[in-house]
């Protein structure tokens, strides 16, 4: 698969980023070898790969909660982030449906934060994003500009590491002009894999979005073809009612 497809995948069985289980692991294994050898701190950290003793010890304590020095003399709180095992279950008791769609290249408007994917700090982002654009009135004005898609939840622009994203709420734009202050991005043309969402917001979404990873595209032979991802919340219902109705799109190509 795709390095990008790779990433996406394992951040959503994992709930960490690459780079994070990578680190998490240099310094899970740097501690054992603190305290089961008398090598220098600076010789393990040139091992697992950090560029100084400072760098190391900032992220030793990120996760430890403490210097190197000091659980070499006391390891008895030490934390340790074992190697991960996949096993991969396609159930195929629950039918999930989708649909393709071809879309032409089409422009959507609102505004946007930069977030991180990492420990959930997108989640918390974004969540704050909706309740500051419900109250200050932003996501009732967009809704006015709105299309058939109703507000758009936009994921975009990872980065190489997709440690970190752009997160967009926006509509498709109509004849109107960009107001003000607002944002105008492009939605390139794509294949866009279609999967229904039935529920109350926000618990019905992350449910759909793990299956979709889990088990669709095992059991598919596709692959995320790296562009935005959006989530379609339609006006006409109230996204809190059991029966809501919205959408997840992600672009993709087959493998």
């Amino acid at each position: 698969m795709s390095k990008f497809h790779f990433q996406r995948l394992f951040g959503m069985l994992t709930g960490f980023t690459v780079s994070e289980y990578i680190r998490n692991r240099r310094v899970t294994l740097a501690a054992q070898e603190l305290i089961h050898t008398r090598a220098k701190v600076i010789d393990v950290a040139m091992k697992y790969q950090y560029d100084s003793p400072e760098s190391f010890t900032k992220a030793f304590q990120r996760i430890h909660g403490m210097t190197p020095s000091a659980a070499r003399k006391n390891s008895q709180f030490l934390k340790a982030y074992p190697r991960l095992s996949f096993q991969i279950r396609i159930k195929g008791d629950v039918e999930m449906e989708y649909r393709l769609e071809e879309k032409e290249a089409f422009a959507v408007i609102g505004r946007s934060i930069r977030t991180r994917a990492v420990d959930g700090q997108n989640h918390q982002d974004i969540a704050a994003f909706w309740t500051e654009s419900n109250q200050d009135g932003f996501a009732a004005k967009l809704s006015r500009y709105s299309g058939k898609l109703g507000l758009l939840g936009i994921c975009f622009d990872f980065d190489q590491k997709q440690e970190n994203l752009s997160y967009m709420i926006a509509a498709e734009k109509g004849e109107s002009a960009v107001p003000e202050g607002w944002e105008l991005s492009i939605i390139p043309s794509v294949t866009w894999a279609i999967f229904p969402v039935r529920g109350a917001m926000p618990d019905a979404m992350p449910k759909v979005w793990e299956r979709i990873f889990s088990e669709w595209f095992p059991s598919t032979g596709y692959e995320h073809a790296g562009g935005p991802e959006m989530e379609v919340y339609f006006n006409d219902g109230d996204i809190t009612a059991a029966d809501y109705y919205s959408e997840i799109w992600i672009p993709v190509k087959k493998a």
